[in-house]
This record gives structure tokens, sequence and C-alpha cells, in this order.
């Protein structure tokens, strides 16, 4: 006589469900955010007034394939990371900012 619980495709069940339950809970929400974010990032344009992921503000002035031109203040501009851009001013963060370790 076959003992059910001692068969391999019992074995392997609960390591299937918890896979399962791990794909759906928290793999699935950040490819889905990060798809988001990637959107974003793709249609930013010049003049868009932004703030990046460590708290400044500014309006785009140039866009490069990495990079991005901010103006901060008037004949201030600096270069960031296309991928510090957290967001549209006035509008929740699209990307998480920095943590602060303080």
């Amino acid at each position: 006589m076959l003992d059910g619980a001692s068969s391999p495709l019992f074995q392997i069940v609960p390591f299937v469900l918890i896979l399962g339950i791990f794909y759906f809970i928290i793999l699935l929400p950040t490819k889905r955010k990060q798809q988001k974010v990637d959107e974003f990032q793709k249609n930013l344009k010049v003049n868009d007034r932004i703030i990046t992921t460590s708290g400044i503000y500014g309006t785009i002035t140039r866009l490069g394939e990495q990079t991005i031109q901010v103006q901060i203040a008037d004949k201030i501009r600096i270069e960031v990371a296309r991928a510090a851009i957290g967001g549209y001013q006035g509008q929740p963060a699209v990307v998480d900012p920095v943590p602060n370790n303080s």
C-alpha cells in the first residue's frame, strides 16, 4: 500500500505554493511599479517641472540618453541622472525618494 503523504508530489506542493505567494505578493507589484517608473522617465519633456529623488526642484532644460539638465535657479543648471528624477512638482512621487539615514 502506498502512503499518500510520502509521495514526492505532496512534498513539492508546499514549495510551489510558497513560490506562488511570493510571486504575487512581492515580485508582481515590484514589476508593475518598475514599468510605471520606466514609462514616466521615457515621457519626460523639456520644460517639465520636476523634483529629484534627493529633493531638488527644477525645470528640465535638456534631455540626454542617461542624463537630464535641470535649471534650479536663474542661470544655474545641473546635470542629473535620468533615474534621479522622482516625479513632477506638486504630484505624488513616481520614484521612491533616497532614504534618509539620520
